[in-house]
């Protein structure tokens, strides 16, 4: 999570545009929030975008980190 929040937006936005990097994106970032803070809802989130389903997840934060730059339930 901290390594995603220390890019630019410009790099963000694209990491999370882009279907398949996005996904993989997802995963990593929310399943490493996960295993720090823990927490019921995190976890939803986390199997909630490890289906394929993510990459419309993604995709929402995409527009929300162009928004509001912090992921969805984060």
């Amino acid at each position: 999570m901290t390594w995603f929040n220390r890019q630019s937006r410009l790099v963000q936005l694209l990491l999370l545009l882009i279907p398949v990097v996005n996904w993989i994106v997802e995963i990593v970032v929310r399943w490493s929030t996960f295993l720090k803070k823990g927490g019921f809802i995190r976890l939803i989130v986390c199997i909630l975008v490890t289906i394929p389903s993510g990459i419309v997840i993604g995709w929402l934060d995409c527009i929300w980190v162009l928004l509001f730059k912090k992921l969805f339930l984060q």
